[in-house]
Order: C-alpha cells, then structure tokens, then sequence
C-alpha cells in the first residue's frame, strides 16, 4: 500500500459493488455496532414488503442470489457502510459503481433519494428475471485473454446462442454472459485460445447482454418517473465510462447500463485521470480493491464493509 501521506494528499473516489459481492452475513458486524442504520433496513423493508435485514444477516444463500433480492440487498447494505464511512468526514472527487453499484453511487451523489433506489432495483431485479427464462442463461469470468480474443470467442460461439463480453473488469478478467449453451461453447473456444481458467459466477441471469433489452425497455418508464438532481458529483458510468452530472443524462445511461457492456477497467482509468488515486470500496466484499490494484497498481485501495475495515479506513486518513 502506498503511504499514508499520499492517501490524504490524492483524490478520493468511491466504488459500489455489484452482483457477485453478495454473502450471508453481510452488514451484519456493522449494524451490531452502529444501530442507527436500523431506519435504512426499516425503510427498504417497508418498500419492498419484506425483511432485508433478515435477508441479509440469515439467508437463505439460495434466496439472496436470486437477483431480484440480490440487487436490493447489495443496494442496502452498501447504503449502510456508506453511512458508516460518512462519519470520517471525507469528500469523494468523483463516485461510481459496477452494474447494480451505479444506484448505491447516485445515492451517494444525490441524484435519487434512497427509498426511489431501492424500490427501482427491486424492479430492475425482477425485470432482469423475467428476460430469461430460469436456467437457460449463463454468467462466467475468464482469465488470461486480451479483450479483442474475448470478442472474437463470443462472435464464433454466437451461432449456438446469444453471448456477449459483459464486463471488461480488468486486464485479463473479462465477464461473458448470454444463454447457456452459447457461453458454454465460449468457454470451450476460450480455453482453446489460452484462456487460463472460466470461473461460473453466482449471478442467476446474463446482464449486459442483448438479452436484457426487453429489461431495459421495461425499465426506462420506471426510470422516467423518478425525480432526478444533478449529482453533487460526478459519476463515471459503466455503459461509456464518461463523467456525468446533469439529471437528464443519468436516466437515459441507466437505461443504455442493463444491454451494454460494464466497461470498469475504462471507468477505473477515467477516475484516474480525473485525480482518484484513492478508491474507497463502499459495501459487501473486496472484488472491486482487487480489480483496481491489477487496473491501477500504483493506486491505494480502502475498503468499508465491516467495522475492523472502517478503523483501518478511519487510520489511512488521520494518519
């Protein structure tokens, strides 16, 4: 890791995780020791007319990887560390998140209030499901292959199916996704190309993909609905990893977000060069630190999830 001093001297982004970050048990630590995050489970529970916390602390796995409650609990809990991490008092540059994470970060940004948020994933969760019949999709990372051979790989498997490049997350790590016998014949062609290893994610439908079309469209009215503010900062969006700011430009992003690629190396870059070379991950797990540190390894990675990871947090800035 890189000094302290640097820490405070550089600029700070957050960074919301997305479907894949999810676990039995997340927020948990937190919510034991700051009980005034009890109103963000009450209010979402109250929006989506069932008990989140329960979800998330007790489970069932089964139940919380189903993306319908997947994205809502991921929504929640990096709502809670991120009012957790508002008590060190620290000003971001810039805000965003991977795929489900872009509405954890325009809460942060202000540009939606967090009850809109939570009942918008919830539809976008259920819109998701209802795309792709259950079964029929598949969602997988490979490792080691350049990003014009993972285009080339789902150009030949489409003839079996529809598949797509997902997620560019970091060199070497590319997401596919699409009906399952076509990203199984991917992985077969990939691996015939030097593809290290296809790791199966736990993500029960193929987003970003031309699949969730039907998805978005359904979407988009929800989203018309919502009353948008200019965000207090920029976001860098995942579907062109641009900065944005102004209300009308973030509902017709959200929208272009559910068919397109999440392209995250890209965003992680344009961060960069608008000065973060500190990213705060802001929610459950650490996937977005280590895909940072392989885009960026020159930059400092923080994380909040759990109170052992605040105090290291609160340490790296009032050092």
């Amino acid at each position: 890791m890189a000094t302290l001093q640097s820490t405070r001297s550089s600029g700070i982004g957050l960074v919301f995780p997305g479907q894949g970050s999810q676990s039995v048990g997340m927020g948990k630590a937190l919510f034991a020791v700051d009980s005034s995050s009890k109103g963000l489970y009450e209010e979402a529970s109250s929006v989506l007319g069932y008990d989140i916390a329960a979800l998330c602390f007790e489970g069932p796995a089964e139940r919380l990887n189903l993306t319908e409650y997947t994205q809502p609990a991921l929504l929640v809990s990096s709502m809670a560390a991120l009012h957790a991490f508002k008590s060190l008092g620290i000003s971001p540059v810039a805000v965003a998140g991977h795929s489900l994470g872009e509405y954890s970060a325009l809460v942060a940004a202000e540009g939606m209030t967090y009850r809109e948020a939570v009942g918008i994933v919830q539809k976008r969760g259920r819109y998701m499901a209802e795309a792709v019949p259950p079964g029929t999709g598949l969602v997988a990372a490979l490792l080691g292959l350049a990003a014009d051979v993972v285009k080339e790989v789902c150009r030949e498997a489409s003839s079996a199916g529809v598949v797509a490049a997902a997620n560019f997350n970091s060199p070497g790590q590319i997401v596919i996704a699409g009906e399952k016998v076509a990203v199984e014949r991917a992985i077969e062609l990939a691996k015939a190309k030097g593809c290290k290893k296809a790791i199966p994610l736990p993500v029960s439908v193929p987003v970003h993909t031309p699949l969730m079309q039907q998805a978005a469209d359904r979407l988009a009215g929800d989203l018309a609905a919502i009353n948008w503010s200019d965000l207090k900062m920029p976001l860098v969006n995942n579907a062109e990893a641009r900065a944005i700011t102004k209300a009308g430009d973030i509902r017709a992003s959200l929208v272009r977000q559910l068919p397109s690629s999440v392209l995250w190396e890209d965003t992680v870059k344009a961060m960069a060069a608008m000065g973060v070379m500190t990213f705060v991950e802001v929610g459950p797990g650490t996937v977005l630190s280590g895909l940072i540190k392989r885009i960026l390894p020159e930059a400092v990675t923080l994380n909040v999830n759990d109170p052992k990871s605040l105090e290291a947090t609160r340490a790296a800035f009032s050092a």
